[in-house]
């Protein structure tokens, strides 16, 4: 088991793509994900938007990043290559868009390409590294949060002395600039091992597995965006803050997220991955009722910085618990994608429950019942299958 862990180790250090340029561009990709909630408040009042309507910009993005999963093959370096070029086409769109419409394709794209970037890195890393995979998968995805983090504070710094227009134009750039980097890897790599020694066997899911460990990705996916979309609004509102003082909210969840993940990544080598997600999900239906009662700025930021903790260890434990299945590569990618409908569906239907109800407190009842499902349905987790362990890796990627 260790030499097995020493050789995942060496494949993720030296063959393409590597681990620095996977953390690279996760850290885009968290800037990707969290991109509309700093900026929504802008997006709303140049374009006229109701809350429902500023919801299908959410819907679109996530609706792109639901088919970036679903479509990801085992051709994983080819599909790490079209989501990296989507993304890049996708977020120069969305700067260039004059209103809703176009806004919304430009968002389809990019989210496309964003989606399709995740599902592709989690599946390479979730495979080549058999041992400890969730404080593995925590890791990585500290750069997606810490990526993620940057986007309010990007917005709040740069919003006010640029154009929204350039700052998109340039965050679409530095896509481009992964992309070649990516592009040299593989003309120095054109064939390179497994992922990992147990891929050999992989074997799909049965169609009830593949089905509950959907639902979970789903239900997770609705219940981060939900809250990342929607709380610089409800800040505003129930505060009665500044946009700037608003994003400081979203920034704190993102500081608590970022936290999270590396607390994460420690805690996993202590305890059982499925009790941390418990936990997690307990912990957070009561801090999202308690976000959904505050009125006081300084309330909301530590109930948003100590949601942001407490929602961190969720998805790297789920989607290590389902690799711990060994879905197929197209199986994991259908399954992450389903956290892009999530992220589409859930937040779209607050933004109507916000606009009938005419309160987004009323609205966050959402993700509360999504931790409470999802926490429901973790007690009803199928039995892990053991698995083969081999001394090298085998064919390419």
């Amino acid at each position: 088991m260790a030499s097995g862990a020493l050789v995942t180790q060496r494949i993720a250090n030296e063959w393409a793509p590597t681990l620095p340029l996977m953390h690279a561009a996760f850290i885009l990709a968290g800037l990707g994900t969290m991109l509309l909630g700093p900026i929504l408040p802008i997006l709303t009042y140049r374009w006229h938007l109701d809350d429902s309507q500023s919801g299908l910009l959410l819907l679109a993005q996530f609706c792109g990043a639901t088919l970036g999963g679903i479509t990801v093959s085992s051709r994983l370096r080819t599909g790490l290559l079209t989501g990296l070029i989507s993304a890049a086409i996708g977020f120069m769109g969305f700067a260039l868009a004059p209103g809703l419409s176009l806004a919304c394709v430009a968002l389809f794209i990019g989210g496309f390409g964003v989606g399709r970037t995740i599902a592709a890195i989690n599946i390479i890393v979730g495979e080549r590294y058999t041992v400890q995979r969730a404080a593995a998968l925590s890791r990585l995805n500290f750069s997606w949060s810490f990526g993620a983090l940057l986007s309010p504070l990007l917005a709040a710094w740069l919003i006010p002395r640029h154009a929204l227009a350039h700052i998109l134009a340039t965050f679409a750039a530095l896509f481009v600039v992964v992309t070649a980097a990516f592009t040299l890897q593989l003309a120095r790599h054109p064939a390179s091992p497994s992922l990992t020694p147990a891929s050999k066997l992989t074997a799909e899911l049965s169609g009830r597995h593949f089905v509950y460990f959907a639902a979970l990705l789903f239900v997770y996916g609705g219940l981060e965006t939900c809250l990342s979309g929607w709380l610089t609004t409800d800040a505003m509102r129930s505060s009665g803050s500044s946009l700037v003082r608003s994003e400081y909210i979203m920034v704190l969840l993102l500081i608590g997220l970022t936290i999270g993940r590396a607390l994460a990544a420690w805690l996993l080598l202590r305890i059982r991955d499925v009790t941390l997600l418990r936990l997690s999900l307990l912990i957070a239906a009561t801090l999202i009722a308690a976000l959904a009662s505050a009125h006081q700025w300084i309330v909301i930021a530590v109930l948003a910085t100590l949601l942001g903790i407490t929602l961190a260890p969720i998805f790297p434990t789920t989607f290590a618990l389902t690799m711990a299945h060994r879905p197929s590569v197209r199986q994991a990618g259908t399954i992450l994608a389903a956290s892009g409908l999530g992220a589409a569906a859930l937040p779209w239907f607050m933004g109507i429950l916000s606009t009938r109800t005419g309160s987004l407190h009323i609205a966050l009842t959402i993700p509360i019942a999504a931790a409470l499902l999802m926490l429901f349905l973790s007690l009803h987790l199928p039995a892990t299958p053991s698995v083969p362990t081999f001394p090298e890796p085998s064919a390419s990627v």
